[in-house]
């Protein structure tokens, strides 16, 4: 039964929405990064993403992305995202391993939660971005 098992809480583990001018077009990129602030190795990564409306008339793809680890106060570039998909719920389901025990977490970005306001200096990234814990 799921109430039997153990799921041990992720601390450390965030993701983040950043944003980068392209030197070429002058237009901002958007990147989504795993950052992890332990003093551990994530390993096995597993990184699902998906974008969806809140009444699922609209959804993107799932893509997967494996990281064999992401090193102790680090961070980890997962993919590009597309501005258009800002107004979207932006999931992103995490696993990894730590030693023998597997950890998942969901980070969720709202919709149009992407915003110039939410847009914060993340120290790790030494970049602008929005941070979801």
């Amino acid at each position: 039964m799921k109430k039997d098992i153990d799921f041990p809480k992720v601390e450390g583990v965030q993701m983040a929405i950043s944003r980068q001018k392209n030197e070429v077009s002058n237009e901002y990129e958007f990147h989504v990064y795993l950052i992890n602030e332990n003093d551990f190795t994530l390993e096995n990564v597993l990184v699902n993403s998906s974008g969806y409306s809140k009444k699922k008339e609209q959804k993107t793809s799932v893509l997967r992305h494996y990281l064999d680890s992401v090193a102790p106060n680090s961070v980890a570039k997962i993919e590009l995202i597309n501005p258009e998909l800002f107004a979207l719920v932006n999931q992103f389901w995490v696993s990894y391993y730590r030693g023998r025990e597997v950890y998942d977490k969901k980070f969720v970005f709202v919709p149009d939660s992407i915003t110039d306001e939410n847009f914060r200096y993340i120290d790790l990234l030494n970049m602008e971005g929005v941070l979801h814990a």
